[in-house]
Order: structure tokens, then sequence, then C-alpha cells
């Protein structure tokens, strides 16, 4: 008899070595090896792609957009505009998402229209010149990142705002541009984050 039962727990016993090993190795080892790997091999990704103002202090992570409002939930005049974004109260990490509206939605095509009306009144254009990502939000809500016709169409306002010269900023955008990731993929961008704060240092 106590050798049947040993034969029927050896196997077990095995296994709950065997869990306990893979536990170890991929649950804590595995992780721990690939964060170091990345801390190495990319520090800045790996500790959130913070981004620094003139006294080094965290303003923002270069992947994660944000607002730059006023107080009352108004745009400031002075600082170049993100597009959209519906993830909570807009860019928050831990609500990332979009509106799960289609195409013709009426909804989401009044918002489209109204959106528009906003920025161009804004921005002093013709409604027809705003481009489409100004008035639509990512499927993420957290895209740092907006087309170069729409960061050139708000250099005039920012310009004026500031009491900077219109080439200065048109200047600072052009530096700002972000090329097709391996020279194919996407659309050049300009990171808004970035932008402001290389802004904030014209003065």
């Amino acid at each position: 008899m106590p050798n049947r039962v040993a034969r029927k727990v050896a196997p077990l016993w095995t296994a709950l070595r065997l869990m306990l090993i893979l536990t170890v190795v991929l649950g804590v080892g595995y992780p721990l090896v690939v964060f170091g790997i990345g801390v190495v091999a990319f520090p800045g990704q790996a500790e959130g792609s913070y981004v620094r103002d003139a006294d080094d202090q965290v303003a923002g992570s270069s992947l994660i957009g944000q607002r730059f409002d006023a107080a009352d939930g108004s745009p400031l005049p002075e600082y170049f505009q993100p597009r959209p974004s519906l993830a909570g109260d807009g860019y928050d990490p831990l609500a990332s998402g979009g509106s799960n509206l289609g195409p013709e939605s009426p909804e989401l095509i009044a918002q489209i229209q109204e959106r528009r009306a906003q920025v161009a009144a804004f921005n002093g254009v013709p409604e027809a010149d705003v481009p489409v990502d100004a008035v639509t939000a990512s499927g993420s809500g957290l895209d740092p990142d907006i087309s170069v016709e729409y960061a050139r169409l708000q250099v005039p306002r920012v310009a004026s705002a500031r009491g900077l010269p219109v080439a200065d900023v048109a200047a600072l955008v052009e530096e700002s541009i972000t090329g097709r990731d391996a020279g194919f993929i996407g659309e050049p961008r300009v990171n808004v984050v970035g932008l402001n704060l290389a802004l904030d240092g014209l003065g």
C-alpha cells in the first residue's frame, strides 16, 4: 500500500517542482533579463521615454500626448495643440481607446464638423484648410504626434500669441519633423510635447 501511494504522489510532486521552477524562470527571471536588456540597450524607452524641461523636470513622455489647456479647459493659444483624444478626459493612459463610432455615424460626423469649425476659428483659417488629424482622435487616444500640415497651420497663431517672428516658429516646426519610419512606413509627423518644450526655449 505505501508503495502504491508513493507511486501516485511522485508525479504530483514532480509536477509541483516543475511548476515552481518554471514560475521562477519564466515569471521572475525572464522578465528581469528582458528589462535589463531594455535598460542597457534602450534606456530612454525602458524608463518611460520621459522628456524634460529647461529645469530638468519631467514634462511628459514622448510616447503619450497631453493637453495644453487653460484651467477652464480652453486650448492655450501660445502652444501647439494635439489632435483630439477620447481617452478619459484626454490622453489618460488608464483609459486608452477610441470612440467606436463608424465612419457613417451621424454622431461622429457632427463631432467632426464641430471640431473643424472650432479649429478653423481658433487658428483663423478656412474650414477647408483644417487637416483630418486635427478633427479625429486616434484609436488609442494617446497619439503624441500631429501631421506636419497641422503643425504648420498653427504657426501664425502660436507666433502671434507669443510675440515671436513667424519665421522663427516655422523653423522650429521644420526642425521637429520626424520622417517616415524606416524611410517608407507611415507619414512624416511632429511630436507635440517635444515641439512645445522647444517652443518654451524660444521664449
